[in-house]
């Protein structure tokens, strides 16, 4: 059984990248299923700290985009918006190049919060960062935060 209240649109997702982080840092949606949402990023000069290592904040930054974006597809955008609420990750395995891929999938989907399992594996599919997303969802007021482009 799906999960998503709309079904993602690989093309939709991707689009919205423009003139944010998620375009500077090459991060691509790259998959949807049932119940997960696939994403990479570039690991390179962009994404690297100073010891040529994926950043590990660079690391989050792929995580929250990929559970928000998930969060946003299990939702009414109508009587709703997504933000989050606390992220966290453990960096297991150092990344020197190519691409990490995320895998999301829900841990648990309740009227007011999501809780994502984000995991991260570099190009030789071994496991590089767990990240956990809880995401707020809150319903639209006057003073809602309006997103960039209608996704």
């Amino acid at each position: 059984m799906s999960i998503w209240q709309r079904p993602p649109s690989l093309e939709q997702l991707n689009a919205n990248r423009q003139n944010t982080i998620v375009e500077l840092l090459d991060i691509r949606f790259e998959a949807v299923e049932e119940d997960c949402l696939t994403a990479s990023m570039v690991v390179d000069s962009r994404t690297h700290q100073p010891y040529g290592l994926l950043h590990g904040g660079a690391s989050v930054v792929l995580a929250e985009t990929v559970g928000s974006m998930a969060s946003y597809q299990c939702i009414d955008p109508s009587r709703f918006y997504c933000v989050g609420l606390e992220v966290n990750a453990n960096h297991i395995r150092a990344v020197r190049s190519g691409r990490v891929t995320a895998v999301c999938r829900p841990v648990h989907l309740g009227r007011s919060s999501h809780v994502w399992d984000i995991r991260l594996h570099g190009d030789d599919g071994k496991l590089s960062c767990i990240s956990r997303l809880t995401v707020a969802v809150v319903p639209i007021g006057e003073n809602s935060p309006q997103p960039i482009e209608a996704l």
